[in-house]
């Protein structure tokens, strides 16, 4: 909460702000920097952005999939769980794992070190997959938005704090992740839809 009022007091300052230095973009990446190490607290396994290209891939070369990611998902896994089964590769299996090294040969991992899909350069899985497979729609870039903010801060984005709070009361009190990403989907589903009737 008080990285999030930094942020906040940061932006408010920027907006006023008619000279911009040197200074200000040390302030924001300190702060970003913050924003990451919070975010990682108590979660294991968590993906480190890398540096590199994001090449486009074709959609009708990944149907049928086994995709893997850590179990007990949040915000990034279970967007990017809901990205593939509804946009990318809709009879897709989800194989919840518990580490990295559990990943099977033979299936397409995300959101963790050494995954086909994770962290690039400032992009969190969400966004890099987003970008790979050519579905950036302002509904989705919107949907992005809140995703990379609840994932690794930033600028936070109007719905944020309310999607936060379900998210984490449905994280809370289902053990299934099957059931969790069924859920969460309804509730991305229901963002999506809004965003695209604007």
């Amino acid at each position: 909460k008080q990285s999030r009022k930094l942020r906040k007091h940061l932006q408010a300052l920027i907006e006023i702000d008619f000279f911009p230095s040197e200074l200000q973009l040390q302030i924001s990446h300190r702060l970003h920097q913050l924003e990451l190490t919070i975010a990682r607290l108590g979660e294991h396994h968590e993906p480190v952005f890398i540096e590199g290209s994001i090449p486009r891939l074709k959609v009708e070369n990944f149907q049928n999939q086994v995709w893997a990611t850590r179990q007990r998902p949040w915000v990034d896994r279970l967007a990017s769980a809901w990205l593939i089964k509804r946009f990318i590769d809709p009879a897709a299996t989800i194989l919840w794992i518990e580490t990295p090294e559990d990943c099977p040969a033979y299936a397409l991992g995300f959101d963790f070190n050494g995954a086909m899909f994770s962290h690039v350069d400032h992009y969190v899985t969400f966004e890099v997959l987003m970008h790979r497979f050519s579905l950036e729609t302002p509904a989705l870039k919107q949907l992005a938005n809140i995703v990379h903010f609840l994932d690794v801060g930033g600028i936070q984005p109007t719905e944020a704090a309310g999607i936060e709070r379900v998210l984490q009361g449905l994280r809370s009190s289902i053990t299934d992740d099957d059931q969790l990403l069924l859920l969460a989907g309804h509730l991305f589903d229901g963002l999506h839809s809004s965003f695209e009737g604007k």
